[in-house]
Formats: C-alpha cells, sequence, structure tokens
C-alpha cells in the first residue's frame, strides 16, 4: 500500500515519518508488524506528535470540520493540543457542544430504529 494509506492506518502525520517509510511501499505483514510491536520512531509520533487532523480532532472531542471552523488547519503536537484544552477557547467549547449533540441525537436514532425493528419483528 501507498505509505499515505499506511500512515493514515497508523494514525501518524506522514510528513512526520523517516524518509524510508515515505519513499517505499508499505505491505500487509509490515503494517501489521508495525502495529503489533511499533518502532522508537512510530512510538514517538503517536506520543508527541505532530498529529493528523482526525487525531487531532479526537483528541480535542471535535469533529474535523469543527477543528476548520475553529481556524486549525494544520497538524498539531500533543503539547499544543494539550495548550488548547487548558486556553479552552470559544470555539473549542462550542464545537465540543455541538459534537456532544451530534453524538446524542446519534443514540437517539440508533435507538429508535431498534424499537422500529423490534416491533417489525
Amino acid at each position: 500500500m501507498k505509505p499515505a494509506t499506511a500512515a493514515k492506518k497508523l494514525g501518524v502525520y506522514l510528513e512526520a515519518t523517516p524518509a524510508e517509510f515515505r519513499e517505499g511501499v508499505v505491505t500487509r505483514a509490515e503494517l501489521n508488524a508495525l502495529q503489533a510491536d511499533p518502532p522508537q520512531w512510530l512510538s514517538d509520533l503517536r506520543r508527541d506528535g505532530p498529529h493528523p487532523r482526525p487525531v487531532v480532532a479526537q483528541k480535542l472531542g471535535v469533529s474535523i470540520a469543527g477543528l476548520a471552523r475553529g481556524g486549525v488547519t494544520e497538524p498539531l503536537t500533543t503539547e499544543q493540543i494539550e495548550a488548547l484544552k487548558q486556553e479552552q477557547p470559544e470555539w473549542l467549547l462550542k464545537e465540543r457542544a455541538t459534537q456532544a449533540e451530534v453524538r446524542k441525537e446519534a443514540a437517539r436514532l440508533k435507538e429508535r430504529n431498534a424499537e422500529r425493528s423490534a416491533e417489525g419483528s
């Protein structure tokens, strides 16, 4: 697979990976080995970043679109993410509230659909 795909599956920012990773091809076996026994560079990236947007969004408890609305378009390090959590900017509070509403609505719809399925059986 392409290095970009492998980086996405590993949850790391491609540009921060070693050159040999970015320039090569990653087999399924190599990907499994990286997941099972991560080398030091992978452990460091996962711990310290920079992190790709999906990871940043997950760590902040917002959507990727919410990051964009908040003006966060670049990868962030763990330190930068922690600083945002401490600062609690208005956009972050708003996006977290929005995300909580989205999750609540999704749960409500899931429950409603389960009830309908049970009634139809």
